[in-house]
């Protein structure tokens, strides 16, 4: 009898235990199996408790996370920035002005006098380069609305159809007799295979931009207007002939020493466009010029 007793302590005891074990593999089990899953998408959180969705005690809760946006810097700079577009111009001279003023010079042999057809260009080749050294956005509201003004090189290129040629003030070249008080342009009497008048200028812009997403340059759309004041440094008119080689002609061909322009650039995500028009003719004697040019900004902002 006593034997028996200690038997049947002994397997409660047994029992006991391994009821225990399997209470701990199962809480192990279950902690393991109720563990947090965190789902994040942008910025929406999803957090579910459990990865066994048949119980009834399983939980999902679904989060909306504010994203930080970095501190914007009231004045950012951009450092090398470079225009590539055309340049063009709309000519308004008044060409009988012009030709009593001997602004315009027949050569030898002309049947008739230089006009509007003379100073058509070669829209696809005559180009604007601008080399702008930096450009720098001063917040005014939010970052929404911003000043921006930089200082840069405009390099305008006019590459002309025809062979006319731009000279110096002097004696004429037709007659020793007649002197010619400004500088004037002739229909040359070779053909060239590259004719371009070059004017640069050194400039500085001044805009008004509008910015719909400042925290990020590659979305939203920004909008700048203004003007911009240029100060000619550098003309010359550039050619090539069979008969006369390559040859680069410096000198003062009348252009106006400063130009005032009407300035715009749009952007559109990472994408930049440039625009610009004077009212005022690139000349300052008779001819009646007057400088536009669009193209591509490569810009970070």
């Amino acid at each position: 009898m006593k034997k028996l007793f200690t038997l049947m302590v002994l397997a409660l005891i047994c029992t006991a235990a391994n009821a225990q074990n399997d209470s701990t593999k199962t809480d192990s089990t279950r902690g393991r199996s109720e563990r947090s899953d965190t789902i994040r998408i942008g910025n929406i959180v999803i957090i579910t408790n459990g990865a066994n969705h048949r119980e009834s005690g399983s939980n999902t809760s679904i989060s909306m996370e504010r994203r930080r946006h970095k501190k914007l810097s009231n004045i950012s700079t951009n450092w090398g920035i470079v225009d590539l577009g055309f340049a063009n111009y709309t000519d308004k001279t008044n060409y009988i002005a012009a030709t009593a003023a001997q602004n315009l010079v027949n050569g030898p042999g002309s049947s008739f006098p230089l006009g509007a057809g003379d100073f058509k260009l070669r829209a696809a080749k005559s180009v604007d380069v601008n080399l702008w050294l930096f450009m720098q956005r001063l917040n005014l509201i939010q970052h929404h609305v911003n000043l921006k003004y930089g200082l840069g090189l405009e390099l305008n290129n006019y590459r002309f159809r025809s062979n006319i040629s731009f000279k110096e003030p002097g004696t004429s070249p037709y007659s020793s007799n007649v002197s010619i008080p400004n500088a004037y342009v002739i229909r040359d009497s070779i053909s060239f295979s590259k004719n371009k008048l070059a004017a640069d200028y050194i400039t500085v812009p001044l805009m008004l931009n509008f910015a719909t997403n400042p925290g990020d340059n590659k979305k939203g759309v920004s909008l700048s207007a203004g003007i911009s004041a240029g100060y000619l440094y550098g003309q010359r008119n550039k050619q090539i002939s069979s008969q006369r080689g390559k040859q680069k002609n410096k000198g003062d061909y009348d252009l106006e020493q400063f130009k005032l322009s009407y300035i715009a650039e749009i952007g559109l995500g990472p994408v930049r466009l440039y625009g610009s028009y004077s009212p005022k003719s690139i000349f300052k004697n008779q001819l009646d010029m007057r400088p536009y040019t669009l193209g591509i900004r490569l810009s970070n902002w």
